[in-house]
């Protein structure tokens, strides 16, 4: 027999009822019923019963044992009686009867328990997070975590992508978000960069003439951490292809991205492919936001012209300045108190807005200041107009565009949430297209990029030779997914003399373009074919998958909100000799 074990712990059925057995793993907890021990053994793979009782040596050692104790167990598997057998458990039938205990390892009180399911703050998780692990949400999470990306891999493969490894030291780039910057020991003074995605040089192996690209790719951004998004490092399905249009590359990727997501949905719905198209113009005005979750059926509508001549004051002289009304309809509200009204505008005012104007309406008659000013006819013509009900209620954002945009949206998901309209159980994917490829930047007081400046404009050197620059838009792409943003993608600008006139609209020299973008720019003057590709997140994959509402939950050893690794104790000085090696001083930070 195995030193170890001749079987794990999620092996032992019926049918080895008789057998003698050795198993090991840690003691995941402990029932003392007098003269019979009880002992739940557990390893990856799952959990076995054991049970000795006070006379045998073995009840001495696994009696002194404390959870988490590493052992190696020997006795013979024994079926339980009927009444104590555990459906739940695929061991739930058998029994282990322990004749021999050896402790391999020895655990100390427990910072925090493995068994249960008690919340515990995260510094504690972090800084233990090898203990974290062996709790089953937390280990089942890591585990699907590697069977997505292993099925995301086979996916790509039979999709006819190749995989290919891009360097992890690179240059630093001025786009984007800050660099992790790596000093040079061998030239001083000098610095690499951890990538914040392959983007050039995924570009450049298109350029090099292999079609078909993909990688399970770890990229690097000095950023805050937010819940979707974790700090320091995180991994996408990065991927690119040749000779495609925008159409090409979403045929392409949906296949793997419906399969992957049907594969672990358990029971719950994927939004069938083709994924529905949603303009970025369409997507702000509709859902308040370029991440839509279509699982809420609330659509936002424009209702800026029935306010022009109005007699509520201030929403005319809103619209009289230049801005718009958006109405967020709250359906079959006719049982909700005004409190609930009420309790909308304290929040959005919470969240740093004016407020929130709304229309009360049950059984088909109008109550709220709104629509005592506006009139009976000027309400009932919106509610036409809206397909509203004699029981729904009507919120209202009023501002500036943007402004109101962003408040209409946020009220939107406020108001499903609140009335439990958005289904848990399916997964609802969406593409956002057309983005503009300018904005206008209110702090630089100039034109700049919107989303990517590698993307080719629709319309090409045409489009920015004759059209306003605002009104510009892109080959540019997100998926979304419930609501978070998986990837950003484009059709790539591979056309020298379209790049230099693209960033010269925003600003920026022939000059700076072939100094910052050297590498690319001068591979495209030796033949670059159209290409176009995007970088859906792995770890935002999982965390819908998992229904976990932070990534850190599906990373194995992430970092806290501040970018610290509490358990490894990163960052963390070095030594002068390291400091004097790379030619760097540490200068003291000024005391405010």
């Amino acid at each position: 027999m195995h030193i170890y074990r001749s079987h794990t712990c999620a092996q032992l059925r019926k049918s080895d009822v008789g057998s003698t057995v050795r198993l090991s793993g840690w003691i995941h907890r402990k029932r003392d019923h007098g003269n019979l021990l009880f002992v739940d053994l557990r390893d990856h793979y799952g959990l076995t019963q054991i049970v000795t009782d006070v006379d045998s040596e073995a009840f001495k050692v696994l009696e002194k044992a404390r959870a988490e104790s590493v052992v190696t167990i020997t006795g013979d598997v024994v079926a339980r009686a009927a009444e104590t057998a555990n459906a739940n458990l695929p061991t739930g039938e058998i029994e282990v009867r322990a004749r021999e205990v050896s402790v391999q390892s020895a655990a100390q009180e427990l910072p925090l328990p493995v068994f249960g399911d008690a919340e515990y703050p995260e510094d504690i998780r972090l800084r233990y997070r090898f203990l974290d692990l062996r709790r089953e949400r937390l280990h089942n999470n890591i585990v699907l975590r590697s069977k997505v990306i292993s099925s995301v891999r086979q996916r790509m493969i039979g999709q006819g992508f190749t995989e290919f490894q891009t360097p992890i030291l690179t240059a630093s780039s001025p786009e984007g978000a800050r660099d992790y910057l790596v000093p040079s020991r061998v030239h001083p003074g000098k610095f690499y960069a951890l990538p914040q995605a392959p983007q050039m040089f995924k570009q450049l192996l298109m350029v090099a003439g292999f079609d078909r690209y993909f990688q399970i790719a770890p990229c690097f951004r000095d950023e805050d951490a937010r819940a979707d998004r974790s700090p320091g490092e995180f991994y996408q399905l990065d991927f690119e292809m040749s000779f495609v249009t925008q159409d090409d590359v979403f045929n392409a990727i949906e296949p793997v991205l419906h399969g992957l997501f049907e594969e672990f949905a358990n029971g719950r719905r994927v939004s069938a492919a083709p994924f529905p198209r949603i303009p970025y113009k369409d997507a702000m005005l509709k859902y308040g936001s370029d991440k839509p979750d279509l699982r809420n059926p609330i659509i936002i509508t424009d209702v800026t012209n029935s306010f022009t001549k109005s007699g509520f004051g201030l929403f005319e002289r809103i619209v009289e300045g230049g801005g718009v009304v958006r109405a967020i309809p709250a359906p079959n509200t006719a049982d909700k108190s005004r409190k609930f009204f009420d309790d909308m505008n304290d929040w959005a005012r919470g969240e740093g807005h004016a407020g929130l104007g709304y229309v009360t309406r049950k059984g088909g008659e109008f109550g709220g200041p709104i629509a005592k000013n506006h009139g009976e006819e000027g309400m009932a013509a919106i509610y036409d107009a809206l397909g509203l009900g004699p029981d729904d209620g009507l919120f209202f954002a009023a501002g500036k565009e943007g402004q109101a945009a962003k408040l209409a949206g946020a009220a939107r998901t406020r108001v499903a949430e609140q009335l439990g309209l958005i289904d848990p159980n399916c997964f609802e994917f969406c593409w956002i297209v057309d983005f503009p490829m300018y904005e206008y930047d209110e702090e630089s007081k100039k034109v700049d990029f919107s989303h990517n400046p590698f993307s080719m404009p629709q319309g090409e050197m045409h489009a920015l030779e004759t059209m306003n620059p605002l009104d510009i838009l892109a080959y540019q792409y997100d998926i979304v997914c419930n609501g978070v943003e998986l990837s950003s993608g484009a059709i790539r600008n591979h056309r020298p003399e379209i790049m230099y006139k693209a960033f010269e609209i925003a600003g920026y020299s022939q000059e700076d373009v072939d100094t910052n973008f050297a590498g690319m720019i001068n591979a495209f003057k030796y033949g670059a074919p159209p290409h176009g590709g995007s970088a859906p997140g792995i770890d935002r994959i999982v965390m819908l998958l998992a229904d976990e509402p932070n990534i850190r939950e599906v990373i194995v050893f992430p970092m806290n909100q501040k970018a610290e690794d509490l358990m490894m104790g990163a960052p963390g000085p070095v030594t002068a000799k390291q400091l004097r090696e790379l030619n760097i001083r540490v200068v003291e930070q000024a005391k405010p």
